[in-house]
């Protein structure tokens, strides 16, 4: 991975091997920067992709491998009341299964780049975004 702030943001080149979400948090702690939003586009080679169902209070978990072009990644960075930093991200994947395209979305566990990922972070200014966790889902939403 490499990456290279202009103004105030900072553009990341993500490598073969290299875990998308774990590379994100890790510049935003090296960078010290707090809250962030950040999008891209590149190669993955797996992703663990949740929804979540409201009925059973639980996310499920599909896993994808081989050849997954990442159509769509987005999410955002936000800091607990401990300092500890929290990813909300979603993508879209297309692959190619039986010789049929398929697309598989939702909320990203984790994903690690085949070729390349390209990915623009951009931290807030002005201020930080904190999160709260939500007792309904177990999940979290940003604090304002």
């Amino acid at each position: 991975m490499n990456y290279k702030k202009f103004g105030n943001t900072y553009y990341v080149r993500m490598d073969k091997n290299d875990e998308m979400i774990s590379a994100i948090l890790d510049i935003c702690k090296k960078e010290n920067i707090k809250s962030a939003t950040f999008n891209g586009i590149g190669g993955c080679k797996t992703a663990e992709i949740q929804t979540f169902i409201p009925q059973q209070g639980t996310f499920k978990t599909e896993k994808l491998e081989g050849m997954l072009e990442l159509v769509s990644f987005t999410g955002n960075i936000v800091t607990d009341n401990e300092g500890n930093l929290h990813h909300h991200t979603h993508a879209l994947y297309s692959y190619v299964k039986n010789e049929k395209h398929f697309v598989l979305s939702g909320h990203i566990k984790s994903s690690t780049v085949l070729y390349t990922a390209e990915i623009e972070l951009r931290p807030v200014t002005g201020g930080s975004i904190g999160y709260k966790k939500d007792a309904e889902t177990g999940t979290g939403f940003w604090d304002l």
